[in-house]
């Protein structure tokens, strides 16, 4: 436990992102209290006062910004408003954490780092997937050059979903950044470029196959990394059959790992990340090594609660943002060239690449 007070957090947005990872991450993390949640919705208010018993129910993202100078802001509402709400927080001399997208373009997220760095706050990203247990787990393999020098990576969030639940992520107008690539795709593109470096090509189908669909739901993307390496990365919300979710090939070996990550499971189910076995995964990864037959290895535990750790940590000053928010302009620089490459149908070139500082 921390010998000083935790940190104080007002959390915007109790829907989805809000209830299911936000609040129960930053109540495990013992140097920070959430003190406030806002939200307008009555049932949202409703469902927050029986979640959280004593914490603040606020109307609006003004009560958040008289909350005190000494408070860090959570944005986790819809993403379209996730700038505007992030460059209040930051002019109201307020740290932030934004859910991912932290914006539609790589020009408004450098924008949100500039006002950050003249307010001399921190801003974070919610890149939480970094420490799936199958990341944990390739980047072991890499680190440890187990499977040698890679050269592909095959990555992908597959589910099979025939009829649209609706609603803006599916429905919505372009300004609302609607589409899995700029949901779930935004965790495979972060996770690529953590992985396997900077991106110099990219060449993307982004289609639309659902019935009522204003958004993409089946898109694939393959990146040409500057090392030689390729990812072939998908989602899709119209896939019957489903590949593994991760395949590392390497020059000396390679790497499978067939089901996702558990921890968002555990999180609807309404587990806490305190509990013995938060992250521990019941299927192992296969691995070949030189020239041995493929054995199994035990995963390695997934880990979403070191992200607020992590943010804690950083605004406290004792160590860097768990996430840089510059690796998410270069996230953001691959997701325009993809969506570029989908609607011209060719390959576009990214000059200079596009690669993490962290």
């Amino acid at each position: 436990m921390p010998s000083h007070s935790p940190l104080r957090v007002v959390l915007l947005g109790y829907g989805l992102a809000g209830r299911v990872f936000h609040a129960p991450l930053i109540g495990a993390e013992p140097d920070l209290e959430l003190i406030g949640v806002v939200t307008s919705d009555p049932e949202r208010q409703a469902q927050a006062r029986a979640d959280l018993p004593g914490v603040a129910i606020l109307d609006t993202a003004e009560q958040a910004w008289a909350s005190g100078a000494d408070v860090a802001v959570v944005v986790a509402t819809a993403n379209s408003a996730h700038v505007p709400q992030a460059r209040a927080a930051l002019e109201h001399g307020l740290p932030v954490v934004v859910d991912k997208p932290l914006a539609g373009t790589a020009a408004e997220a450098q924008d949100l780092i500039d006002l950050a760095q003249a307010q001399d706050r921190q801003l974070h990203v919610f890149q939480n997937r970094r420490w799936d247990s199958e990341i944990l787990t390739a980047r072991r393999a890499i680190d440890e050059g187990l499977v040698g020098i890679p050269h592909r990576l095959e990555s992908r969030f597959e589910r099979w979903r025939p009829t649209p639940k609706g609603g803006w992520r599916e429905e919505g107008p372009a300004a609302d950044l609607p589409g899995l690539l700029y949901d779930l795709g935004a965790h495979l593109i972060d996770q690529a470029l953590h992985l396997l470096g900077p991106v110099q090509r990219v060449f993307a189908s982004v289609r639309r196959v659902r019935p009522g669909m204003t958004a993409d739901d089946d898109t694939q993307v393959v990146l040409e990394h500057v090392s030689g390496a390729v990812s072939i990365l998908s989602v899709s919300s119209a896939s019957a059959f489903t590949g593994p979710r991760l395949r590392l090939l390497g020059t000396g070996g390679g790497l499978w790992i067939d089901s996702l990550d558990t921890q968002e499971d555990a999180l609807r189910a309404g587990r806490t990340p305190g509990d013995a076995d938060w992250g521990a995964e019941a299927d192992d990864a296969l691995i070949v090594t030189g020239t041995e037959s493929p054995q199994s290895i035990a995963r390695a535990r997934g880990d979403w609660p070191a992200y607020y750790r992590g943010v804690a940590a950083s605004l406290r000053g004792e160590a860097p943002p768990p996430v840089d928010p510059r690796d998410v302009v270069q996230d953001l620089r691959v997701i325009e060239a993809a969506h570029e490459s989908g609607r011209l149908g060719v390959a576009v070139d990214l000059d200079p690449p596009a690669g993490h500082v962290s």
